[in-house]
């Protein structure tokens, strides 16, 4: 049967993946993962010893390694989640953008195609390249419409930029050499072990602590949530059934304005922790200079997987924030752990030079 090599499996959504997969699917589980600052053992702490889950620790731009573990374990679909992700990064630091997003996501695509090239035409046949990509690579919407699969490409941050680049790659990769791809874009992914540079946990531990609510501008940018089990069992679905060379959009037509997103994120700390001194916590609430090139609204139009493949969204928002707040505020050691390096939850993407 073969297994499935997962790139990026320790970060954020390939966590909840590798999870997810190893208890519905059958195939072993290949993670490979570079575990820089946003990739931690510590959130595949309960199935680090799972009998089909096998962790190498190396990089998708090792071209050596990764045609190594494809013969080795006969790979017969890649997910290649391994990305940098971080807008505000990006501004900092554009080049590792590039350096993974792009170079990384080509060396990866290289080997995999001289891998299927090796194999017989019925695995041919069957192997699948799936690519997550993000919907920032569309640019910005205006207040009404939303992005579909035909929306042309106008990224304008680096992380988008980088991401499109990587997107151009794997597309031409299958109309030029015949590798079978698919690529999805998906709106933002919120849940349990996203690293706390992100919105919701960022915000959910400074309530925790007392410490301000940084809200860029005036906090009206919309964005478009999804929890992220319900975005890995749409890319469950992509792998199983999607047709190759073919784009999929997946997104809950959740919208919500971050400064929305932060009151309600006030609203459960305070339900939650009603011994925390500083409530009420909106009180934290503090407009701060709004980051650079900042896209005012995203949506995604998910008619085309929900028709083809019948996926749909099983948790909705409110649901999804409280079980996500709770676990943040459960697990404040993990939270700990993953932020004793460099990071402090201090603002990004000021770039200064």
């Amino acid at each position: 049967m073969g297994a499935i090599l997962v790139t990026g499996g320790a970060g954020f959504i390939g966590c909840h993946f590798v999870r997810q997969w190893l208890a519905e699917e059958k195939d072993d589980v290949v993670n490979l993962d570079k575990l820089t600052y946003a990739g931690n053992l510590d959130s595949l702490a309960d199935v680090l010893e799972h009998p089909r889950h096998h962790f190498v620790h190396g990089d998708i731009g090792d071209s050596r390694l990764v045609s190594r573990l494809l013969a080795e374990y006969q790979v017969r679909a890649i997910v290649n989640l391994a990305a940098e992700t971080h807008v505000d990064r990006s501004i900092d630091g554009p080049a590792e953008f590039v350096q993974t997003n792009v170079v990384g996501t080509f060396r990866l695509l290289e080997a995999a195609y001289q891998y299927w090239r090796s194999l017989p035409p019925d695995r041919q046949a069957e192997f699948r390249f799936l690519h997550v990509s993000t919907d920032e690579v569309y640019g910005a919407l205006g207040p009404t419409g939303r992005f579909t699969e035909k929306t042309p490409y106008a990224p304008r941050s680096p992380y988008a930029a980088s991401k499109a680049g990587g997107d151009h790659f794997v597309r031409a990769y299958f109309h030029t050499f015949g590798l079978p791809v698919l690529v999805t874009h998906c709106t933002n992914n919120y849940g349990p072990y996203q690293f706390p540079e992100k919105l919701i946990p960022l915000m959910t531990l400074n309530a925790l602590e007392g410490k301000r609510l940084p809200v860029y501008g005036d906090g009206l940018q919309v964005r478009d949530w999804i929890h992220v089990e319900d975005h890995c069992r749409a890319l469950r679905m992509v792998l199983a059934g999607g047709r190759p060379g073919q784009t999929y959009n997946i997104g809950a037509q959740c919208e919500r304005t971050n400064l929305e997103v932060v009151r309600s994120i006030c609203a459960l700390v305070d339900e939650l922790r009603p011994d925390l001194p500083h409530r009420p916590c909106e009180s934290l609430i503090t407009f701060v200079t709004d980051r650079p090139g900042h896209d005012r609204r995203y949506a995604i139009d998910p008619t085309k997987i929900q028709d083809e493949l019948g996926w749909k969204p099983t948790i909705d928002f409110p649901t999804g924030l409280r079980r996500t707040v709770q676990w943040y505020l459960e697990n404040i050691q993990w939270v700990e752990r993953v932020t004793s390096g460099k990071y402090r939850r201090q603002r990004l993407g000021l770039r200064q030079s």
